[in-house]
């Protein structure tokens, strides 16, 4: 196999692409002080937004006060669902716009953030102008402000999704993809980053725990679901073992997993979210877990890590063809349907810095 055609992974052609940039802004008392109540502040920080926004010609952008988590996905139409700790925002970039302020008038956020939704067609190509364009709303945004000490945090989240099974359910057309690291990607395209930034790149796998996947491992009329969790521990530890992917997880707790890379962010977990934290400059083994014998979930979520020798100018495709034999492995080991179900397959990459 050539060389360049191992630095390219073959995805499925109907694979979907996501982008949004969340920036962070810390509500001090020096910025309260400027507004007569907490409603009175939200209120009117966001309508500079939206303001801004329309001149900088941004058109899915959400503010959020009442500092609970933003996770964006991919849907037909439009909605926009709170839980208890978080935002969930489903939404098409092709066709849906917004600008939403999420609040609550009493609740006396940490941060003010600002969420935007990447719009259009060829996201994946586009998010290095994408990002520029935030960076400058940013600039132009802060002075409109009226406390002149206030930072910014940059979070840039970059998804691209697929089913593992698409071949097997007749979607057989497939893009060759090299996955160049967001750094080089944006610098190539004059969209330079901050020399202190951290970088973060991983795969999760959803599997949902089918009928047949649980009559197959465990016992009839059984409340003990450990024999289901260590099977899969198991294989899916062998599978990335045997492709030298060393910084893994598995979850099966009913929680949402975030991973965060653990040299910068805190990994505490909190009642909806399972915090997960890895250092991609490390080089060690490192397996988490968070399972529970006793509780049934409805889908297991997996994560593989890139490491420190996957960040190359050539991009991530070699590590995501490592990827893709560990999951063939897995999946044959477990003997799943392909034709009836479905494996979600997602490849994150994220970058956050602090902009002043």
């Amino acid at each position: 196999m050539s060389l360049n055609h191992q630095q390219k992974v073959y995805i499925p052609k109907a694979a979907r692409t996501n982008q949004y940039i969340a920036a962070e802004i810390k509500v001090t008392d020096a910025l309260l002080a400027h507004y007569p109540d907490l409603k009175t502040c939200y209120q009117t920080v966001s309508r500079s937004i939206f303001n801004l926004a329309d001149q900088e010609e941004l058109s899915n952008i959400h503010v959020i006060t009442n500092d609970k988590l933003p996770v964006v996905r991919f849907h037909t139409e439009a909605y926009c669902f709170q839980t208890a700790e978080q935002i969930i925002l489903f939404y098409n970039p092709a066709y849906h716009e917004a600008q939403n302020l999420i609040t609550d008038d009493n609740y006396r956020a940490r941060k003010i953030r600002i969420v935007f939704l990447a719009t259009g067609d060829e996201i994946r190509s586009n998010s290095a102008s994408f990002h520029a364009k935030v960076q400058s709303f940013l600039t132009k945004l802060m002075p409109q402000l009226p406390e002149n000490e206030l930072t910014v945090k940059i979070r840039d989240h970059q998804h691209l999704s697929y089913d593992f099974f698409a071949k097997a359910k007749g979607n057989k057309e497939s893009y060759g993809f090299k996955l160049r690291a967001i750094g080089p990607r944006y610098k190539a395209r004059n969209c330079p980053l901050p020399e202190e930034h951290s970088s973060l790149s991983y795969v999760t796998v959803k599997l949902p725990l089918g009928r047949r996947l649980k009559q197959s491992i465990l016992p009839e009329h059984t409340n003990d679901f450990t024999p289901l969790y260590q099977k899969l521990e198991d294989a899916f530890l062998h599978a990335t073992s045997a492709k030298q992917l060393k910084q893994v997880a598995m979850v099966a707790n009913g929680l949402t997993p975030l991973v965060r890379n653990s040299k910068y962010d805190q990994v505490d977990g909190t009642d909806e979210v399972q915090m997960i934290g890895f250092d991609p400059n490390q080089e060690e083994q490192q397996f988490v877990r968070h399972w529970d014998g006793s509780q049934l979930v409805e889908t297991v979520s997996f994560t593989i890590v890139a490491g420190k020798k996957d960040y190359k100018d050539a991009g991530f495709g070699r590590f995501m063809n490592q990827v893709e034999d560990a999951l063939k492995k897995f999946t044959s080991e477990l003997e799943l349907d392909r034709s009836h179900e479905d494996l979600i397959v997602r490849f994150h990459q994220h970058i956050s810095y602090q902009n002043s």
